[in-house]
């Protein structure tokens, strides 16, 4: 069973999330047989992702980075989507960290990194940020890394 997880900016336009969508099925469909997504349910890349996953049959496992990394969701429709990912996942993992933030980020990032046996990154290549941490982290591990960075995305 090909485990898959993600890593990637949360602030993409909502024109290049399909656009990463897209690229992710493109990518995710020959594994789709037993595929398992790992995701921590960031909005952008992380859910683009999870749909990806979703539409092709697979499960996916939520890595949350922290107890209260839901509680900030205000917006309906936002709060609707993560419980619905909540409510589909075939497990869900928290960290033991009460408040989110950076240091809860790559702790997350670290646990889904040393749970996959590939990581694809929606990335843009900048060296700042949870991103470029996490590719970092992947490539000391010796993990495969898959770039996706679709001609045409915009961060916003």
């Amino acid at each position: 069973m090909p485990v898959v997880g993600v890593t990637g900016h949360s602030n993409l336009t909502e024109h290049s999330i399909d656009l990463v969508r897209q690229e992710l099925l493109d990518l995710l469909r020959p594994h789709a047989d037993d595929l398992v997504g790992l995701t921590c349910l960031a909005r952008g890349a992380d859910q683009a992702f999870a749909d990806a996953v979703l539409e092709l049959g697979g499960a996916i496992e939520v890595v949350i980075p922290a107890s209260d990394y839901f509680t900030g969701i205000t917006d309906p429709v936002s709060r609707e989507r993560c419980d619905a990912y909540l409510d589909s996942a075939a497990k869900t993992v928290t960290m033991p960290h009460e408040m989110s933030g950076p240091a809860a980020y790559l702790a997350a990032s670290r646990h889904l990194i040393d749970r996959c046996d590939l990581l694809l990154a929606v990335w843009d290549g900048s060296g700042n940020g949870g991103t470029a941490e996490a590719v970092g982290y992947a490539r000391d591990c010796g993990r495969s890394i898959e770039v996706v960075w679709p001609a045409g995305i915009e961060r916003s």
